[in-house]
């Protein structure tokens, strides 16, 4: 059945991607609904938004409780959804208990009232900054990270006091009908956590429905398309659009922490990360030694659906040809494949692909793949490693191995996130803040900044006492703003 015929259904089935057997079937929501749902959370927002942040911590600790406690039953869901092997999605929900813990935990530190200085000029007045919750927060999330991606968004939002109308992609409904469900079992009262599913025409309706703020994770041609239905109403956006990371091995890094950090980073998921490992970078001196280890580690790895497999499917099946492509240019303009090659291709699954000296101006390098292939290519120093890895129109995540230069080496790097001799660390860190900038979008979620994202700014001034020297009056004497002058001119002397 075509997407277009599928969009015009009252509802449409979920399937697993290994065997294409029916998971679930979910109504395909229209705009008139989408936009009940969001008035619905928006009268779920007023009393939200009034618990306070201690109420709201007791009831989201509760829904962490209940989510640990079933960790199993979810990742059963996203397996039957994604395909991904059982053990990749419990570290998934490893981190989406403890993103939820931390803003929770976080939320009234990072957003309460609180006195900042008035300055001398104003010593009349208290000056105070807050941050309030927005209202609604319209979600539309990827399929690859069902779970951990959206809720980078859902949980802080909550934990900032508002209400959420949640799109998940048309592949993993079934997780979000989940997730839904189960905050419900502990919020019973409202439906501060709501569930809208479909197709694009779903999402497109959720971005005119009146939301507060859209926070979207997808590709970035999609991405563009969200914005410009955001636009007509003035709809604030964050976005995270994906990349194509790049790993930096020095002369000095440890080859085999390395070698391991590529493979895992590249072929994790099957490749269906989007601050995966895309690209790598390794100083000429030490890449025989490096391209030798990775290809030991990675031609070990198999995909299936059995439960010793090490990657699962491409979830989406609009990637496959995608990937193949990708393979077949690089191969075309004289790259060399040392482990897989163009039979890796097996659709709904694919080998471990690793290609050396990849031509700069091939798919593999200037779009990302999504799936598990690596390209290596040695440079002469770091500098042009560094110049290489931020050619892209992409800038989301990083990784440098040095022992020497890691911290110099990260900071060089256009992306929004770098880890210095692992990979991926920085999504595991709750207080640190997600997002990219480029082709990878802007805004970001988890930690402070990403509390902030989900939450206006309200500065106030309160009148202490009356000042001697009122100027901003027509009551004003004709000398006010020239003690004003004076006053100033000695006070930035100094």
């Amino acid at each position: 059945m075509t997407g277009a015929v599928r969009e015009q259904a009252e509802s449409f089935t979920s399937l697993d991607p290994r065997t294409a057997e029916v998971v679930g079937e979910y109504p395909v929501h229209s705009a008139l609904q989408v936009r009940a749902a969001v008035e619905r959370a928006r009268e779920a927002q007023q009393w939200w938004g009034e618990l306070g942040f201690a109420e709201r911590k007791k009831r989201l600790d509760a829904w962490r409780h209940l989510l640990l406690k079933r960790l199993d039953e979810l990742a059963g869901v996203i397996c039957a959804e994604t395909g991904k092997p059982l053990d990749d999605a419990r570290l998934e929900l490893v981190l989406v208990v403890d993103h939820l813990q931390w803003a929770a935990k976080n939320a009234e530190k990072v957003l309460k009232r609180r006195k900042v200085s008035a300055g001398l000029l104003m010593s009349n007045q208290a000056a105070t900054v807050e941050y309030l919750p927005l209202g609604v927060i319209g979600v539309i999330g990827p399929w690859n990270y069902p779970a951990h991606t959206p809720m980078g968004s859902i949980s802080y939002a909550l934990a900032a006091g508002n209400a959420v109308v949640f799109k998940p992609s048309e592949l993993t409904p079934g997780v979000g009908a989940w997730l839904v469900d189960t905050f419900a079992e502990v919020v019973p009262e409202w439906p501060v956590f709501s569930l809208v599913t479909g197709f694009g025409a779903t999402g497109a309706a959720l971005c005119k429905a009146g939301v507060d703020k859209l926070a979207f994770t997808g590709s970035t041609a999609t991405g563009k398309r969200v914005m410009a239905a955001c636009a007509e109403t003035l709809t604030p956006v964050l976005v995270e659009c994906g990349g194509k990371d790049a790993l930096i091995v020095d002369a000095d890094a440890d080859l085999e922490a390395a070698a391991q950090a590529a493979v895992w980073g590249a072929m994790a998921n099957a490749g269906q990360t989007c601050v995966g490992v895309e690209r790598v970078y390794v100083v000429d001196s030490v890449a025989q030694e490096f391209i030798e280890r990775v290809t030991r580690i990675a031609g070990r790895l198999k995909p299936g659906a059995e439960s010793t497999a090490d990657l699962g499917p491409i979830t989406m099946p609009g990637q496959v040809p995608i990937i193949q492509s990708h393979i077949e240019d690089a191969l075309s303009k004289g790259a060399m494949a040392v482990v897989g090659g163009k039979e890796s291709v097996r659709a709904p699954y694919v080998e471990p692909v690793v290609l050396l000296d990849v031509p700069e101006d091939s798919l593999a390098i200037t779009e990302e793949t999504f799936g598990p292939t690596l390209t290596i290519n040695r440079v002469a120093d770091v500098d042009e490693a560094v110049r290489l890895a931020n050619a892209v129109r992409y800038g989301l995540g990083g990784t440098v191995f040095s022992r020497s230069r890691g911290m110099e080496l990260a900071r060089r790097l256009r992306a929004g996130m770098v880890s210095v001799n692992s990979v991926v660390s920085f999504a595991a860190v709750p207080a640190l803040p997600f997002g990219g900038i480029g082709d990878s979008g802007f805004g970001r979620i988890h930690g402070a900044d990403g509390l902030r994202e989900f939450a206006r700014t309200q500065a106030v001034t309160r009148q202490k006492f009356k000042a001697p020297l009122q100027p901003m009056s027509f009551a004003r004497g004709s000398r006010t703003v020239r003690r004003l002058l004076r006053i100033l001119r000695l006070v930035h002397r100094r």
